[in-house]
């Protein structure tokens, strides 16, 4: 699930180099492109596709490669057939460098021909765009570390510390089997490492294809929804009573939507926060004075009249789905709502559901969590051994573009690596369009320019981690 950093990259519009322009690919980008197209031709959907097909097509191809079938492990839950993930270890020379785990999720969402322009599960080249589901989010980037790995395990010499891969399943679907968690839980040991890049970062261009800026995932939002429920014995709707469940239901919505968390700050957003500061504006007027005082409550109310800002400023919940009533010539006896929340980091699931109770403050409302109850990401440093690198490689990857550390809104697989005390990074290098490229929606695509570009950074980026000469 590509989500959108923070918000505050789409604000910060600075100029900077153009894509590269197009031109005949490299003899190592064509090996590349043909990663990429298996990846996205193989259909990894929910309902129909097979993330345990894909994980084996590149499991075989590591061990074209050179990996020993000790390195490249399939593990499948005996309850998820479809659904298993891949994990390859590339054994450092030096056991005291430690580790660092490339993590991708191998499903994607939902993609019907019939709506799609091009078949979405046929890799097609158009226009400098590759298209097809799954490009932007986020098999681009899977490709990438299936490639690294093999690059790598080809050279002479091997990385001084160890390079892990995990390729997982469930990501896309809140209620699905998530390969992620399952080897957290029953594979630690073989996943275990120092620090994790992930999806969530990257880097934005503008509608003409300039480059703006880089953004690296710190830190995201849990997301949890509940259901709020409202019952009556109803009647006929000639002898309408005072206590209709549809009107009670609205009024604690209302309350719901009058609301407004504190607001908090970690070290990340306070960088984007202090960068949005600098605009002159309203909103940058009010966030120089909530930074001095984060108490400020009118402050706070006005800086979040810019959505970007206020995604990130606190925990935030909405509404998303109302059901009510049986008949139309009839009371309702029941009237059901989902509340959808993305929390702050520091706060949990039972502490949000408390204030909501607290909010409607009516005993014959009843809101509960709807499971699965997933972990609450831990908050990452701006660990200098983590970011050093990533702004080294992009100055000489993307000069005079900016860098900026961001919270995501939404959630990623990074969110279970929190038991195992694993910090999970979002790189950056994989520039994508101001529209979000299609990402859960039509004809998604990535430029192709943008990928191959995004993957020579990133195998800098992973080599500088490792010491791979």
């Amino acid at each position: 699930m590509r989500k959108v950093a923070a918000g505050l990259i789409g604000l910060l519009m600075m100029g900077g180099a153009t894509t590269a322009q197009a031109q005949a690919p490299r003899p190592d980008q064509l090996a590349f492109r043909e990663i990429f197209e298996e990846l996205v031709e193989t259909n990894t959907a929910l309902s129909v596709g097979s993330c345990t097909t894909a994980a084996a097509k590149m499991g075989a191809r590591l061990k074209a490669a050179g990996f020993a079938d000790a390195d490249v492990h399939h593990i499948t839950a005996p309850s998820n057939p479809k659904e298993g993930s891949l994990v390859a270890v590339l054994k450092g020379s030096d056991p005291k460098a430690g580790a660092v785990l490339l993590l991708g999720h191998i499903d994607v969402v939902e993609a019907r021909r019939e709506d799609w322009t091009r078949d979405p599960f046929t890799l097609i080249e158009e226009d400098g765009y590759f298209y097809g589901r799954g490009t932007a989010d986020m098999k681009g980037l899977d490709a990438i570390w299936v490639d690294t790995l093999i690059r790598l395990k080809q050279a002479k010499t091997p990385p001084k510390a160890t390079l892990k891969m995990a390729l997982t399943c469930g990501e896309e679907t809140a209620e699905a089997f998530n390969g992620a968690d399952y080897l957290v839980k029953n594979h630690g040991p073989l996943i275990a490492a120092d620090f994790v890049l992930n999806e969530g970062g990257g880097g934005r261009l503008s509608a003409d294809g300039k480059r703006e800026s880089l953004s690296i995932q710190v830190g995201e939002k849990a997301a949890q929804s509940y259901l709020v429920t409202v019952s009556n014995p109803g009647g006929h709707s000639s002898r309408p009573r005072p206590d209709n469940a549809i009107y009670q239901l609205a009024e604690a919505l209302l309350k719901v939507r009058a609301y407004v968390f504190p607001a908090k700050m970690t070290d990340t957003t306070r960088v984007g926060l202090e960068l949005r500061a600098q605009r002159a504006d309203a909103v940058g007027a009010a966030l120089k004075t909530l930074l001095a005082n984060p108490n400020d409550a009118e402050a706070a109310r006005v800086a979040a009249t810019d959505v970007n800002v206020n995604s990130i400023l606190h925990t935030n919940c909405v509404t998303t789905r109302l059901d009510a009533g049986h008949a139309n010539n009839a009371l309702p006896q029941r009237a059901t709502a989902v509340i959808n929340c993305r929390i702050f980091p520091g706060e949990t699931v039972e502490g949000t559901l408390e204030t909501l109770n607290k909010v409607v403050g009516d005993p014959g409302v009843k809101i509960e969590v709807i499971p699965p109850v997933r972990p609450i990401a831990i908050n990452p440093p701006l660990d200098p051994k983590v970011v050093g690198p990533m702004k080294a490689v992009a100055a000489k990857h993307f000069p005079g573009v900016p860098m900026i550390p961001s919270m995501s809104s939404g959630a990623t697989d990074g969110r279970y690596f929190g038991p195992a005390k694993m910090y999970v990074y979002g790189v950056p290098g994989i520039f994508g369009d101001p529209d979000g490229n299609g990402a859960h929606g039509l004809n998604e695509r990535i430029r192709v320019s943008s990928l191959y570009a995004g993957r020579d950074y990133l195998f800098d980026l992973v080599k500088a981690y490792v010491g791979a000469k």
